[in-house]
């Protein structure tokens, strides 16, 4: 399914930046994954359900915060430094100014550039690829309606 793939190859090309990538997923605006990617090798810190409940609560988080960009601001990312990992999402918003997705990933702990791997490559593929995912997202609405 072309769906599958667009949401995939945007994962698969986040995980290809830098090799402190550990795992990089795409949910919806529920929270629900669409595509995940992990690091060849990677021993997982979390199953697939402590995963999924992660997305659910990551897209929860992201409404959270829209609430506040009229106040300040348009939210880039946002990260969270655990002892075992680093973590960051990052919000795709549709035209009208609502979560569409959520970019969920995780970084080695220790990975003091972070920062400039989200903001230098990260985000601009993002700009790249978002109206492609918008897209996607209208079709993916055509099939349940």
């Amino acid at each position: 399914m072309k769906q599958e793939q667009v949401f995939k190859e945007f994962c698969e090309q986040v995980l290809s930046f830098n090799s402190s990538i550990r795992f990089v997923g795409i949910a919806d605006e529920h929270g629900s994954l669409l595509a995940v990617s992990e690091r060849k090798g990677l021993e997982p810190l979390l199953n697939p359900e402590e995963r999924s409940q992660y997305a659910i609560t990551s897209a929860t988080r992201q409404y959270t915060r829209l609430r506040w960009q009229y106040l300040l601001g348009n939210i880039e990312y946002a990260t969270s430094i655990y002892e075992k990992l680093i973590r960051a999402t990052v919000p795709i918003i549709d035209n009208d100014n609502r979560l569409a997705f959520v970019i969920l990933m995780s970084f080695d702990i220790g990975t003091d550039n972070f920062n400039g791997i989200i903001k230098n490559n990260i985000l601009p593929l993002v700009s790249q690829y978002k109206g492609q995912l918008l897209e996607e997202k209208k079709q993916m609405g055509r099939r349940t309606s």
